[in-house]
Formats: structure tokens, sequence, C-alpha cells
């Protein structure tokens, strides 16, 4: 684990800056977001659920939803993401997490950008109580030319703060990301999502892959691969976490 999170001179110092930094950030583009909704702008909602059930020699559920609003307005796009898990066997739960992301983006050219973004993940399993980051970042678009691809990347500064066993630790951190669309058809695209965060005493990556095929207007059917890797994790916890799913896709 982080050196410095054995330190108890550190662990309250950064005790006293998560909990104030945090909320207010949170806060702050919740009321970014808010007062966008609040106006005449453009609206895509997105609703991903998808769910397992089995009974007999033994009982399972499953549960995995997603929900995705965002709303342009002039140069300002808000977007606010949640996603998450449940798992259970048994009446025993095998798998539990929410990972909600809220983001500020400002278009100052045709293909260049601002970004603000904060993100909070509750991973019961992960070892960790919590985490959650805030970043800046420059990002530019790629292929504006081509009808059926779109190519972002971005990279930026921030901050991440992790709790464990009731102890919190900050870090700075680099951020890298990425996001490719392609339209493989009138009913179908395939999308792919990287990042990677790199902090001073552990670094994550993320992988979020789709085929996403039109059903009905406004359903589709979604296939994905999430894939999170991080360099440094609790005691008995696995680098790597996978999620393989099958959604269906709601848009209003």
């Amino acid at each position: 684990m982080p050196k410095h999170c054995s330190t108890n001179e550190k662990q309250r110092r950064n005790l006293d800056m998560k909990s104030f930094f945090r909320p207010v950030l949170c806060v702050l583009l919740a009321t970014l977001g808010s007062s966008a909704l609040a106006q005449q702008s453009e609206l895509v909602r997105e609703l991903e659920v998808g769910a397992l059930f089995t009974s007999g020699n033994t009982d399972e559920h499953s549960l995995n939803f997603a929900g995705n609003i965002s709303r342009t307005q002039n140069n300002w796009e808000y977007r606010f993401t949640l996603d998450g898990i449940y798992a259970s066997s048994d009446d025993e739960t095998k798998g539990q997490r929410f990972y909600g992301v809220g983001s500020a983006n400002y278009e100052f050219s045709e293909d260049s950008f601002f970004l603000a973004r904060v993100s909070h993940e509750d991973d019961r399993f992960s070892g960790f109580d919590s985490q959650s980051d805030f970043t800046l970042s420059y990002g530019r678009g790629f292929l504006q030319a081509r009808n059926d691809m779109d190519l972002v990347f971005n990279t930026g500064i921030g901050i991440r703060w992790s709790r464990l066993d009731g102890s919190d630790f900050d870090e700075p951190i680099l951020r890298l990301a990425g996001e490719y669309e392609w339209i493989l058809s009138n009913s179908a695209t395939f999308s792919q999502e990287l990042a990677i965060e790199y902090g001073t005493d552990s670094n994550i990556y993320r992988s979020d892959t789709g085929i996403t095929t039109q059903v009905l207007e406004n359903l589709s059917l979604r296939f994905s691969l999430r894939l999170k890797h991080q360099t440094e994790v609790p005691a008995g916890r696995d680098e790597t976490d996978t999620e393989t799913a099958v959604t269906f896709v709601m848009n209003f």
C-alpha cells in the first residue's frame, strides 16, 4: 500500500483535505449541471439495464445498470453517468460496485476543449472503502472529416482520494484518456474508452469496450467488456477486475 498511508500525521492532514474538497467539488459540479438542465438546450438521456436470475441447486442474482444524462448548450457540455453492479448467491452478496462521474466540457475551437471531471467509486470487494478523483484536462478531437468515426483524446492533472479501513490518503495524478466510436452500419456501433491514471503511489487503468445494436427506435442491445487494473491494492485483493455484460439500452 502507499507508503504515506501508514503515517498518522499525514492521514489526519489528508482526511481534513478530503473532507473539505471532495464535497465542495461534487456540489460545484452538480450545481453547474443543474443550472444547465434548467435552461433550454439539447438533452440526451440513456438507461442501461441487465439482469440474471437462477434458482435450483444455487440461487444466484445479478443486476448491472448504467445511466447517462448529457446536455449541450452553446460551447458547454455537461455529462453525468452512474453505473453499478450487484451480485448475490444463496443470499450472500458476491459483488457490489457503484461508479459515478460528472464532467463539464467547454469547447473553445472546433477540435479543442477544456474538461473538468470528478468521479467517485464505491466497490465493496476492492478492499478500499472508496476512491475519488478530480482532474482538469485539455483535449482534442480527430477524424472530423469522417462521418462514421469519432476519436477524442484528453490529458490533464488532478488528485485522487482513497479511503482504506477508515483512513484517508491522497496523491497527485496524471490522467490520459481516449474515446473512439465507429458506426459499423445503420444499426450497429462499436465503442472503445481507455483511461490511464498515473499516481505517485498507484496507477489505475480502465477499459470499456462495447458493441451496440439497435433493436427498436429507442431500444438497443449492448455487449460490453469492462476492465480495471490497479497496481497497488490492499493485501488479499486482485489487481484486475473484469465485467462482461449483455444489456438493454433505452434512449428517451
